[in-house]
């Protein structure tokens, strides 16, 4: 073939995400877990630290990872109102270019948390960004503005005073976003390449942080909305909706799943099967006992693992929810853990990043290091890296 032909054959495939891409809030499908054999580092020590990146404000979103860059939010000045997003060199922290946006919705949050909550997502050629002020932009991976939304100017009673913080995901051509208050509470899709909404549907009017996930195979995908009330699965491309669990659940700790299983922090933490054709969900275990704090659950095989409110890490089988071990961490957390097939790793609020090694009979704290510096906001896996920032700095561990 050609050189011409095969230049011109490239660029008519679309761009999708690598297998060792962490595109959104909690990495592919929103699980914690990483996919496609990645590694992670072996430990978490100032030797395994690869380097380090100043950030020009606050921010409790999480870095993304899209093929060798790494993309982040923050915001800064008086009312928080100048919004960033930042794309660094994943290799050696360097900074690529930086966007700076005004917001156009309402800045204020608690004290503890700030306008850039929310983690952007990617579909592998463009970042979406969203702040607390409802405000979204979208660039290319070369910082180029495509589109931006105002979401609050579009619905203004949409707001929340302790801020927003919910996660976005992206399915196919739609940006999914839960915009949930004790307002104006909805939940849209919007279409990945202009910004409009596909759809629009009313949810609960209460406040809520928690963040959508994705359910079932490639080409079946059901977004999971959670709320005080339950969770709803809808068409990700219409809003349509598939099933409801309506049995309530947290209002921070996001849901976990695995297939079409679905293990959700309502009640302590319940297991259900969610279903293609509108019945009712299949309920198959509760365990009142493992209650999330306010991490979000991960699982992967055979096991699941929850952080309670305690600061104590707690195996669980995915089999009925027994507890398999239990160790106690140095906490308290605000953040999610995060974990290859081998390790596990958390940060704990006053910056404290733990390793667990979970190839054993139980979970053993293998390395730890102590950032001295604040950490809500949850890390980000690829390859064999984590990253992990504070309201004033980036970090990678793994060289």
């Amino acid at each position: 073939m050609h050189s011409r032909s095969l230049a011109l054959l490239l660029l008519l495939v679309p761009a999708l995400p690598a297998s060792a891409d962490w595109p959104n809030f909690r990495g592919p499908h929103g699980t914690g877990i990483a996919e496609d054999g990645a590694t992670g580092p072996a430990a978490l020590t100032e030797e395994t630290l690869a380097w380090s990146s100043d950030l020009p404000g606050r921010g409790l979103s999480s870095p993304i990872v899209v093929g060798d860059r790494v993309f982040l939010t923050c915001s800064s000045g008086p009312l928080q109102d100048r919004l960033h997003l930042i794309c660094f060199a994943a290799a050696d922290g360097k900074k690529l270019w930086h966007r700076e946006f005004w917001a156009t919705g309402r800045t204020m949050t608690h004290e503890k948390t700030c306008v850039a909550a929310p983690t952007p997502a990617s579909d592998g050629k463009r970042v979406f960004a969203i702040y607390s002020s409802n405000d979204v932009f979208c660039t290319d991976l070369e910082g180029n503005l495509l589109w931006t939304r105002g979401l609050t100017y579009d619905y203004p009673n949409a707001s929340n005073s302790l801020g927003m913080a919910s996660s976005p995901v992206v399915i196919d051509d739609t940006f999914v976003a839960q915009i949930e208050n004790d307002s104006e509470s909805f939940a849209v899709g919007l279409d990945v390449r202009t910004g409009a909404n596909k759809w629009k549907i009313d949810r609960p009017k209460a406040a809520n942080w928690t963040s959508p996930i994705v359910v079932g195979p490639a080409g079946q995908e059901i977004v999971a909305l959670q709320s005080s009330k339950g969770i709803l699965g809808v068409v990700a491309s219409t809003g349509s909706e598939v099933w409801n669990y309506t049995e309530g659940a947290a209002t921070m700790a996001s849901s976990a799943a695995f297939g079409d299983i679905i293990y959700a922090p309502s009640n302590g933490l319940t297991a259900f099967k969610a279903t293609a054709n509108g019945a009712a969900v299949e309920q198959l275990w509760r365990q009142s006992e493992q209650r999330p704090g306010t991490g979000s659950p991960l699982v992967s095989g055979n096991k699941g693992y929850v952080i309670n409110g305690a600061g104590v890490l707690n195996a669980i089988s995915l089999k009925d929810g027994e507890r398999l071990w239990r160790i106690r961490l140095k906490g308290p957390f605000s953040s999610s853990p995060i974990a290859t097939a081998s390790h596990l790793y958390v940060f704990s609020e006053p910056g404290i990043g733990q390793c667990v090694d979970l190839t054993g009979a139980e979970g053993v704290v293998t390395s730890e290091v102590d950032l001295k510096e604040t950490i809500l906001g949850t890390p980000s896996l690829s390859g064999n890296a984590v990253y992990v920032r504070s309201d004033k700095h980036l970090w990678r561990f793994g060289k």
